[in-house]
């Protein structure tokens, strides 16, 4: 239904996301006179009501808690001033964690496929003709979030900025050449779940061209010795251009963006690269010219790690503490099994990290359980320790 058919006056119910089947079900919802108004995605729902047209008087959106029209989505219009409305989710997965972490976010509600269409229809009425009286109560049924003890706070304030400071000159050196070497930003980010599943930005050193994929095209005549691969490389990025990856066609969309400014790119394709290159240590732009030459130093130096120590100083981060997660990872550690590695600060590095050393590889069911290990036992000593440890962990050749 378009805008223009709306009178100002009129309540809105903006759909987002909605899957036909759910669609449908919706549609056959009394909301007392309500109109019913389709958003493929929630930028497209934020810009129609940004401009003011819209009398929206609920929000029901389909997708996980911790996906991008999801929490992200109402972070996004509570710090742009638009959250005055019951926000509902329809979702395949939930359990009392995640009900917890939507109750703290400020949403209404939340609905588990598959969903009786009447007590959709009951629950956001009801939600709507009392907002008023219910919105602040929301936030108070939520448990109190995890919250890092003060002298661990202070701890990283000063180590962070200490460390911020006598590396000034760094950042300011790998900036400039950056950009000399490159168009584009500096610096990029990808959202990443942290203390108590919060979601946050997390900073790193841009060390691909932002065109990667159109470059390994134009730089294929690079790869002098092996011709057949050059020309199975450039027909993988053609087919990878113009379709999605098969983890993220089901979703229909990107599940694994990093951004930078107003320009963003796949972070799989990142994280394969720097997978596919790290025992490569000479010219690796012969093998993947998605990687700029100053990338590839400070990947192999880890430099392009350290603006996560702004992380620690603002506080999304602590110097110790469980590595934050790409949302569609912590979207699958939400049973009280896992969930444990939440209730402790995020941080650069951390128990798992120094006890791979010298260990060999390592199976993600070890290293959640030493993350649960951590949240159960750290103090600030331990983490001095940890630290300590951390140094020689990083000189072994296995990245960690």
């Amino acid at each position: 239904m378009s805008a223009d058919t709306l009178t100002a006056k009129r309540q809105v119910i903006a759909l987002i996301n909605l899957d036909d089947e759910l669609t449908i079900s919706i549609n056959e919802c009394d909301f007392q006179d309500r109109q019913l108004m389709h958003f493929k995605n929630g930028m497209q729902m934020f810009t129609a009501w940004e401009a003011g047209d819209l009398n929206i008087a609920a929000i029901i959106s389909q997708d996980e808690v911790l996906a991008s029209s999801g929490i992200t989505l109402l972070e996004t219009f509570q710090k742009n001033g638009l959250n005055n409305v019951p926000f509902f989710l329809i979702v395949n997965h939930f359990n009392s964690n995640l009900r917890r972490l939507a109750l703290n976010a400020g949403i209404a509600d939340v609905f588990k496929l598959p969903v009786k269409t009447k007590n959709i229809e009951t629950r956001v009425n009801f939600m709507i003709d009392r907002w008023g009286d219910l919105k602040n109560n929301i936030q108070q049924q939520a448990t109190a979030a995890y919250s890092i003890p003060s002298n661990k706070r202070a701890f990283d304030i000063i180590f962070s900025g200490f460390a911020l400071l006598c590396l000034s000159p760094i950042f300011l050196l790998i900036y400039i050449l950056i950009k000399l070497e490159s168009k584009g930003p500096a610096f990029y980010y990808s959202l990443r779940v942290g203390t108590g599943y919060q979601v946050f930005k997390f900073y790193k050193f841009r060390s691909m061209y932002v065109n990667a994929d159109q470059r390994l095209k134009d730089l294929k005549h690079l790869n002098q010795y092996d011709t057949d691969a050059a020309a199975k490389t450039e027909k993988k990025v053609e087919e990878n251009t113009a379709h999605l990856c098969a983890e993220c066609q089901g979703a229909g969309k990107c599940q694994f963006p990093i951004y930078a400014d107003k320009v963003h790119w796949c972070e799989k394709e990142y994280m394969d690269s720097k997978k596919h290159n790290a025992g490569s240590a000479f010219f690796k732009i012969k093998n993947d010219p998605r990687i700029t030459r100053v990338g590839n130093f400070i990947r192999n130096t880890s430099i392009d790690e350290l603006p996560q120590l702004w992380n620690v100083f603002i506080g999304d981060m602590s110097i110790v503490g469980n590595r934050p997660l790409p949302l569609y990872e912590a979207e699958k550690l939400t049973t009280d099994k896992y969930a444990l590695r939440f209730h402790a600060p995020a941080g650069i590095t951390g128990l798992w990290q120094v006890e791979k050393r010298g260990k060999g590889d390592m199976s993600e069911e070890e290293r959640l359980m030493l993350d649960n290990v951590y949240a159960q036992n750290h103090s600030l000593g331990k983490d001095i320790k940890l630290i300590l440890k951390t140094i020689p962990a990083l000189l072994q050749k296995e990245n960690v």
